[in-house]
């Protein structure tokens, strides 16, 4: 696949990701869509070691501050999506975003609830559990409706809830992946699973559905692992497809 160089594998073939949130502003709205892995926690992921990011200037870099983000989606409850829920003030977890309405899926929350891990456990001890103990957390459905331009679609496998992140405005559409998809080379090959998929033949059906509907029109697909340039199109290339940036 030469189009995968050289924005999604380098020189030494390896594949190249990201964990970065995704901000949509609206009328009326601004919202966060995942929220990474968050300071101060230590995670598997980071060999046990907690990260200290600039996450938050970076936020204020691009003209939004913790008290103006007004809606967060997390796709879904893993590590990487939910960290910046909360940061932590003195010994208490808080909210991150104190103004914020925290779309959280029902089916998501209520599957972790019953089936994590002692990480995962912890991870809904730390990043979730505060902003429902706020009173800022809102359990929705797979088509929960955002926003007049923004709605949830279902996009599950990787998880039993997740969701994908559809926009629609002024007669053009996106779409915020989440982890329906880790890499671009998956469009060509939708089969091609990920080892943290919940269900690998719901997730690879997923995506043979998504390649199919989003590849034979023009959407904006983001992709949430996707490293810069990150957004493009799904276009056909003989029998199958690609990702055209």
């Amino acid at each position: 696949m030469p189009w995968l160089y050289p924005h999604f594998v380098n020189e030494e073939d390896h594949l190249l990701m990201s964990i970065h949130a995704l901000l949509v502003e609206a009328p009326g709205m601004r919202l966060v869509v995942d929220t990474c892995i968050g300071n101060d926690k230590p995670r598997g992921l980071n060999r046990g070691q907690p990260l200290s990011t600039p996450f938050l200037q970076h936020l204020a870099d691009a003209g939004w501050t913790r008290d103006s983000v007004n809606a967060v989606v997390c796709t879904h409850l893993h590590v990487d999506h939910v960290g910046w829920n909360t940061m932590k003030e003195g010994d208490k977890w808080v909210p991150t975003f104190p103004n914020a309405r925290y779309l959280v899926g029902r089916i998501e929350y209520e599957h972790w609830l019953k089936e994590g891990d002692e990480e995962q456990q912890a991870i809904l001890s730390d990043s979730v559990k505060p902003i429902f103990d706020a009173g800022l957390a809102e359990k929705v459905e797979l088509t929960h409706r955002v926003s007049p331009e923004i709605r949830l679609i279902p996009t599950t496998g990787h998880t039993p809830g997740h969701v994908s992140v559809l926009i629609e405005s002024k007669g053009e559409s996106a779409v915020i992946t989440g982890d329906m998809v880790h890499h671009p080379s998956q469009f060509t090959h939708p089969g091609w699973d990920d080892r943290f998929d919940s269900n690998a033949a719901d997730a690879a059906a997923t995506r043979r559905a998504f390649v199919k509907d989003f590849g034979e029109r023009p959407v904006l697909v983001i992709g949430t692992h996707f490293p810069a340039p990150t957004a493009g199109y799904i276009r056909r290339e003989g029998d199958s497809y690609r990702f055209a940036v």
